[in-house]
């Protein structure tokens, strides 16, 4: 390992790399060692590059014939390409120059021309893709000439970025504005991006970036008025928001920009929360929904951009998440380029300490992709490697990484003093001059301060403007789309039948459990197929698959689409969905629910990756731009969602009372306690009813097939979208107490109370919700007690208060109301429906019966939960007050 204070090679470090795929190994040689991980060992811009003695172990330049030399030359540019970025001349503030590789310590005319190419102000890491021919366009477009580049143009953006910084800071002071000074090449960069994309047929860059440099995109790429931004810091209009909206570095703004060639190209940026790369795949998810609208070329007109701060890029496993499914065919997008705003620091955190690797960037190695690193303060290279990034992706149709290294030259918000953690780098910051002066010394502008003193004067102008404000502004225009669908409050009218008829139900059943002549079925399946069958005919009652499918078929012929993913959906975890079938012979697929009816709409499920949060960030972000469609996203067990409790929290939960932006997505959670542990148990029913304000999502527990189906087919068919949290059942999807009748998928609407028409006379109601409910039932039978009525509580939000009260007002003889849930005390609805219970008992005294509370949300011994399932279950109908 190499030593950074004295310069030794310790030993060397196993597995550092190894050779590509098509260079000798005799040549480039193995395991031999890297350079320090550490990220400031980077030479200052615009400084000549040294001349370099030859190393020890460099081999002897020998010309014997042409034949030869061209050997020697591809040599030596081969361990450039792999290593030159290493040596790369990538830091603006001179901290620190890079330690010389060991392989590229030689001096001849063609090291010092790899040189050149490899190790200036660019590195590139590339020679770790397999596919030689991305590799040699890559290296074809690094080694030729440059291209020519508007400088002033360019000058422009960063004397307008600069400025309106400093006008922030200047004005508004002390408020945290996450500034892009430092890092202002940004703008050149997305302007190059641009117009490589409308030159390619984009109409639309779907962006999304965490906070720093986010005011600055809004006026200068998305074009919003720089009044809009100053407004925001005025907080013009707080009545508006009482108790909601959200801070102007987290809101999105949409706008048209201009492209150097003229192309129009429209920008819309995402609202982001705090949790920086949780926008990621919501970003993703949004440019799929957008590309599967426009069809073909849909790849070609929306493009995706993530910019990131190198802190979190490298540690937010999130974006692990969003790059590993960017070639899978149920996300993909033809490609999204990542640009990291490297400040070399996140908040106090020196690079050192926040990631293991030399850069953050080097997380995307695990993916074939390209690795761009830019010295952020040589303009013209940052416009060239934009150019070739982009082109990159619309040849190749995968990610591509840019990392443009800067600084950050105020405190993490603008509010903290920097020099208290990081003394050497600020005390250079400060005796380095923005990033406009530099470049416009570079370009001979000699009247850059008169230039500068008239934008100056422009932001100052908008800001006195927007003092007068009285309204919040609106950055942001919905897309047409959206102008059928709503949110809001909850209210009856908004909704819609959602029964069907029985011939409609035979024949849909028919085109569920066809397939073709030549196809050769799995026994299983095909007997799964013939049961459901008598099913939908009415012979048996239906269970949840095919209740599930039935509403599926219904949707897609009324031409809603219909898109599912999730951890094994295609078959489902408890082997009950079976949406794709397989020739036993040769796995072709055949999907019944895409032969259901001539120009029915589209049905899409898809096993997803291992991934929580990064998929239902996908699919929430798919159902923002596609809100005519049924969106769902399932966990394998309904516990997993915790891992995606971020975007549950951030974006489905809050969406609207933060950004007023809509979705319709459906969580699919498998919960149930079946004595399977406790990672096998509860989907946490608490979590999403403390979530729960001013009608932002539904909870429901559907203890019935038929009642499933109406609950899909409600949430697609009405206009008020909001989330919807299903909790699904797992060992009642097949069984008997949990089995409808096809009569009851004719009715017209879904339940929020299920009413007990068997007690008779009852002295004691007990209200649950899901499986517990049918296990009461067989209890009661066991007991032949039917003076207890059992009351299902099919929807826990929006309250159902009004149906509940009639419900219980119904057996006005009971003495007492008791609700029964499985989980311990202190989760599921407990704390929830006990007081709203209470309120509408009519002085009855309201008792519960639950598991002690605990820590863990169930026992791991199958015996102990029985044990503790019978006595919950005697206690419900024993327990006195």
């Amino acid at each position: 390992m190499f030593n950074g204070e004295t310069g030794v090679l310790a030993r060397p470090l196993r597995n550092e790399w190894k050779p590509s795929g098509d260079a000798p190994r005799s040549i480039i040689g193995v395991n031999r060692p890297h350079p320090p991980s550490h990220p400031l060992f980077y030479r200052r811009p615009y400084m000549a590059t040294p001349t370099r003695g030859t190393a020890r172990d460099a081999a002897p330049k020998v010309v014997v014939n042409h034949a030869s030399e061209n050997l020697e030359r591809e040599r030596v540019f081969t361990l450039f390409r792999q290593f030159g970025y290493l040596e790369a001349e990538l830091n603006p503030l001179g901290l620190l120059p890079p330690q010389p590789h060991p392989d590229l310590q030689i001096d001849n005319e063609w090291a010092r021309e790899a040189r050149r190419l490899y190790c200036g102000s660019v590195g590139v890491e590339f020679m770790h893709i397999a596919d030689p021919e991305r590799r040699r366009w890559i290296q074809e477009r690094i080694e030729a000439d440059p291209t020519t580049v508007d400088q002033q143009r360019a000058l422009d953006l960063l004397v307008r970025a600069d400025l309106f910084e400093q006008t922030l800071q200047s004005r508004y002071l002390g408020n945290k504005r996450f500034s892009l000074e430092g890092g202002t090449s940004l703008l050149p960069a997305m302007d190059e991006v641009l117009d490589v994309a409308g030159e390619r047929g984009a109409v639309e860059l779907v962006m999304g970036m965490s906070h720093r440099g986010r005011l600055s995109l809004v006026i200068h790429l998305a074009r919003r008025p720089a009044e809009e931004v100053f407004a925001e810091f005025e907080d013009v209009d707080p009545r508006s928001v009482l108790g909601s909206g959200d801070v102007k570095y987290h809101m999105g703004a949409t706008g048209e920009y201009t492209t150097r060639s003229g192309k129009k190209i429209h920008i819309h940026l995402a609202s982001n929360p705090s949790h920086l790369e949780a926008v990621d795949p919501v970003t993703v998810g949004r440019t799929r929904a957008k590309q599967d609208r426009a069809g073909n070329d849909g790849e070609k007109k929306y493009l995706p951009v993530l910019v990131h701060g190198d802190a979190a890029f490298a540690g937010q496993g999130i974006t692990a998440e969003t790059m590993n499914y960017a070639d899978l065919s149920g996300f993909t997008v033809g490609g999204t380029i990542h640009i990291i705003v490297n400040n070399l620091i996140g908040f106090t955190t020196n690079s050192r300490e926040a990631h293991s690797s030399r850069f953050a960037a080097q997380l995307a190695r695990r993916q074939a992709i390209p690795i761009f690193h830019v010295n952020g303060e040589d303009v013209d290279a940052v416009i060239r490697i934009a150019r070739i990034a982009t082109e990159y992706r619309y040849k190749f149709g995968t990610d591509v990484v840019v990392d443009l290294i800067g600084y950050r030259r105020h405190g993490h918000s603008e509010v903290d003093d920097p020099t208290v953690t990081q003394p050497l780098m600020y005390k250079a910051i400060k005796e380095h001059p923005p990033l406009y002066q530099i470049y416009a010394k570079a370009l001979g502008v000699e009247n850059i301060a008169e230039r500068a003193a008239a934008v100056k004067a422009e932001f100052e102008a908008a800001q006195k403007s927007a003092t007068k404000f009285t309204k919040k502004p609106q950055m942001r225009d919905l897309p047409k789309y959206w102008d059928n669908y709503f949110g809001g409050r909850y209210k009856p009218e908004y909704e819609e039948p959602t029964g069907v008829s029985r011939e409609e139900l035979a024949n849909l059943s028919e085109r569920l459990t066809t397939y073709p002549e030549d196809f050769h079925i799995h026994p299983k399946v095909k007997k799964m197929l013939e049961q459901r069958q008598e099913m939908g005919s009415g012979k048996k009652p239906l269970d949840y698959g095919m209740a599930e499918a039935l509403a599926f078929a219904s949707l897609v012929k009324q031409g809603i689409p219909i898109r599912l993913s999730g951890q094994d959906s295609r078959r489902a975890t408890f082997n009950q969905r079976h949406s794709v079938l397989f020739d036993i012979q040769d796995e072709t697929e055949y999907v019944p629910l895409r032969h259901i009816a001539p120009g029915q709409a589209a049905c899409d499920i898809y096993n997803s990756t291992l991934s929580e949060a990064g998929v239902m960030g996908f699919e929430y972000g798919y159902s923002r731009d596609y809100p005519e469609a049924l969106v769902m996203w399932e966990a394998q067990f309904g516990d997993f969602a915790n891992v995606a409790q971020a975007v549950i929290d951030q974006f489905v939960c809050a969406g609207e009372d933060k950004w007023n932006l809509l979705s319709g997505l459906v969580l699919l959670l498998p919960h149930g306690y079946e004595g399977q542990g406790p990672e096998h148990s509860s989907a946490r029913i608490e979590r999403f009813l403390q979530l729960a304000a001013r009608d932002n999502i539904q909870i429901c527990q559907p203890s019935n097939a038929a009642q499933y189906f109406h609950l899909l087919r409600r949430q697609a068919l009405r206009k008020w979208r909001k989330p919807l949290v299903v909790f699904t059942p797992k060992s009642m999807l097949r069984h008997p107490d949990a089995l409808s009748p096809l009569e009851d998928l004719t009715h017209q609407r879904f339940l929020p109370v299920l009413p007990d028409a068997e007690a008779h006379d009852a002295k004691r109601i007990l209200v649950c919700t899901g499986k517990i409910g049918h296990e009461l039932r067989t209890e009661r039978q066991k007991r032949n007690d039917m003076s207890t009525a059992i009351v299902f509580l099919e929807q826990m939000y929006p309250f159902p208060e009004a149906d509940l009260a009639a419900e219980l007002e119904r057996h006005s003889a009971a003495r007492d109301i008791v609700w029964v849930q499985e989980e311990p005390a202190n989760m599921g609805a407990l704390n929830y429906v006990l007081p709203r219970l209470k309120r509408i008992a009519n002085e009855r005294p309201v008792l519960s019966v639950k598991r002690s509370g605990s820590a863990s949300p169930s026992t791991g011994s199958a015996k102990a939960h029985e044990v503790e399932q019978k006595t919950l279950l005697a206690l419900a109908f024993t327990m006195q007050d």
